[in-house]
């Protein structure tokens, strides 16, 4: 199908966000709907043929986007589904993708990467027209996770984590250390069919070559000192679920060929036994190494690597998704404070040194940290004065938030200046610095219009940006003038 006969429904009910779509849609060629909610949209479906519907999540208090997914597979299975969200997830990433939508996209968002996924949604509806191989849509389930981000790298493994749950491929999630492979390996498993079975994970790093060999395929008596009775390994242990191998870089060559032969064979031998058992589990592996380097080094098996590697998620490092840090802590500080009994808060500025720490040992690192905070805090709030030293909030530039003193400004001067350093040590996420900084986004707006000394003129791109990021997020009161 020609790009020109398309014909796209756009869904959203904000009328500045809906006729913006459809105008650069408009201008690409394709014929372009609209529909201010999820009723409207439903009643278009019934008497147009549509080819991609671009929808909103959030449409109002009785139908949402997702409602809109699964009618149109209903309706229209060909049709592509792209949902479009202020509020990205895991669990609506995961539903959306379990759902049958073909995208999920976070605002806010570029233009032309909304044009790029409308473009390859209908190349990809096309290839599935032509092998007419129009399968239903997998039933959605209840996600359980920890895994806590919004940023556009946590939804593309979210995104992934939907696409392969319900496979029974193998799975290699590489990052580094504190990043959360062993969270991802079970969000797969919990939204899996093997939900109900067992997840057990074993670090292979923490074990000798022999304890490691026994505790992953078991042993009977008597195989070798101190064998005094039979042991299951963890294979036949989960056999029905989910075996989670952390660090399978540290594996010995011999184990790792042990470990070849069990994925090809979906059978185990006991440490001593001529007797196979047969197994069914699904695997995931984690490394914070670089397997395919190893590979190249001799240092591990070429065989199992690729074998390993069916799919491969990769976590990024906490410093690549800036954003996410308010987020993460707001979920460690609401958990610490159900743990410790008392409420737990943390000041802007201390939010801001978070931020601009760099967290070498990633999430598990920023949570070590809160937790020893919390521990050493009577206050119930985190200030600056509680931080550890490493967390001064110095920036590539050198600046601190002591510089924002150095020549005694005037109260309104110092409010403009920590504006400028909260904008800059957020990436200029206005709506994070509203968060930070206790105020509503409309007088982010007016102080960033004063133009500080060291800012940019605010530009058309940026009231845009917010529109789009900020759409459907609950408005705060209008602060008082001053």
């Amino acid at each position: 199908m020609a790009n020109r006969t398309a014909t796209i429904l756009v869904v959203d009910d904000d009328p500045d966000t809906r006729d913006l779509l459809s105008e650069v849609l408009e201008s690409e060629g394709y014929k372009v709907l609209s529909a201010a909610g999820a009723q409207e949209a439903l009643e278009t479906g019934k008497k147009e043929h549509i080819d991609v519907i671009l929808s909103d999540i959030r449409l109002g208090p009785e139908l949402n986007g997702i409602d809109v997914l699964r009618a149109f597979k209903s309706i229209q299975p060909e049709s592509e589904v792209i949902l479009i969200t202020a509020f990205g997830s895991m669990e609506t990433a995961i539903e959306a993708v379990k759902a049958g939508a073909f995208d999920y996209l976070s605002k806010p968002f570029m233009i032309d990467d909304v044009v790029k996924r409308v473009r390859r949604a209908l190349e990809t509806r096309t290839l599935v027209r032509e092998s007419r191989n129009l399968m239903a849509p997998p039933a959605s389930s209840a996600p359980v996770s920890s895994l806590v981000g919004r940023s556009p790298a946590m939804l593309e493994v979210y995104k992934k984590i939907g696409m392969v749950a319900d496979s029974r491929a193998t799975v290699l999630i590489t990052g580094e250390s504190g990043t959360g492979k062993e969270l991802v390996a079970r969000a797969i498993h919990a939204n899996g069919p093997r939900a109900n079975q067992r997840f057990l994970a074993v670090n292979c790093g923490a074990f000798t070559e022999s304890l490691l060999e026994s505790e992953l395929f078991g042993h009977v008596r008597g195989s070798f000192t101190g064998a005094s009775m039979n042991k299951c390994g963890i294979f036949e242990d989960a056999n029905g679920g989910t075996v989670f191998l952390d660090e399978v870089s540290e594996m010995s060559p011999a184990l790792q060929v042990k470990l070849l032969r069990t994925l090809e064979a979906q059978e185990v031998r006991p440490v001593g036994s001529n007797q196979p058992i047969r197994i069914d589990v699904r695997m995931i592996a984690a490394s914070n190494r670089n397997l395919a380097e190893l590979v190249a080094q001799g240092k591990f098996r070429e065989d199992l690597f690729y074998r390993l590697r069916v799919i491969e998620i990769d976590l990024p490092p906490l410093r690549e998704r800036e954003e996410d840090i308010p987020l993460l802590v707001a979920h460690f500080l609401q958990r610490l404070s159900a743990e410790n009994g008392r409420t737990f808060t943390i000041s802007p500025e201390a939010l801001s040194a978070l931020i601009a720490y760099p967290w070498p040992g990633n999430v598990r690192e920023l949570l070590n940290t809160l937790e020893s905070i919390a521990a050493l805090n009577r206050s119930g709030v985190i200030t600056l004065q509680d931080l550890p030293a490493k967390l001064s909030i110095a920036r590539d530039d050198g600046e601190t938030v002591n510089d924002l003193f150095a020549d005694l400004p005037s109260l309104e001067e110092l409010g403009q200046r920590y504006l400028e350093f909260v904008l800059k040590v957020t990436g200029n996420n206005k709506s994070q610095a509203a968060d930070i900084l206790g105020v509503s986004r409309n007088k982010i707006y007016r102080m960033a219009l004063r133009q500080p000394r060291h800012s940019q003129p605010l530009r058309q791109s940026d009231l845009q940006e917010l529109h789009l990021r900020d759409k459907g997020r609950p408005q705060a009161e209008p602060d008082d003038e001053e």
